[in-house]
């Protein structure tokens, strides 16, 4: 046993090393996050420093994985961590990058028959950009009610109170981009055809 744990201990350095390079993020971006140092970080990657739960456990979240995710070796020796779709609200999301300090990147699924039915807007730091793929995305935003189509794109500061489901019941494929800071983008979308609702 102590043998094995021996091992998965081994293969954190390379695992964080690849997790870090897989999404082009800087020794300096990742100290950022963490709090812990570059020196730190440098030996933890190299193996000369051995991991410990209180340098994993902020690694784990800056890396959008889970604490077994870093330390089980995978049997082929193969250190990268496929990112695992997390249910929240009534939606699942599938990260596509996770960097720390940068931009994330995810892939959302309302699925057909979801209980987002009534909007529960929230607000948070930060800035997002959406893109629908498939089904017709209801976006509440502060005081506008919009319906996007497959095709079409909204950019928002996150502050503003806002909430997402599915126009018709039928399930809804989004892509969302969210950093502390975006590029600016043209809002194509039509307003829900409801008379009570204002439109921008």
């Amino acid at each position: 046993m102590d043998e094995e744990f021996g091992q998965a201990l081994e293969a954190v350095g390379p695992r964080l090393r690849a997790l870090r390079r897989q999404r082009e993020t800087t020794l300096a971006d990742l100290s950022h996050a963490t709090g812990i140092s570059v020196s730190t970080l440098s030996r933890l990657e190299s193996g000369s420093r051995k991991p410990t739960l209180e340098l994993l456990l902020p690694l784990a979240k800056a890396h959008g994985v889970t604490l077994d995710e870093l330390v089980d070796a995978p049997p082929t020796g193969d250190p990268r961590v496929h990112l695992r779709p997390v249910k929240r609200g009534g939606m699942t999301m599938l990260p596509l990058t996770r960097r720390a300090g940068g931009i994330q990147a995810y892939k959302l699924i309302i699925p057909a028959g979801s209980d987002r039915t009534e909007p529960d807007p929230q607000t948070h730091e930060g800035y997002e950009w959406l893109y629908v793929l498939n089904g017709r995305l209801r976006m509440v935003l502060g005081e506008h009610d919009l319906i996007l189509a497959p095709g079409e794109a909204a950019e928002f500061d996150t502050r503003v109170p806002h909430w997402f489901g599915a126009a018709d019941g039928r399930s809804v494929e989004f892509l969302s981009l969210f950093g502390k800071q975006g590029e600016r983008a043209h809002l194509r979308a039509r307003p829900k055809d409801h008379p009570e609702r204002r439109t921008p």
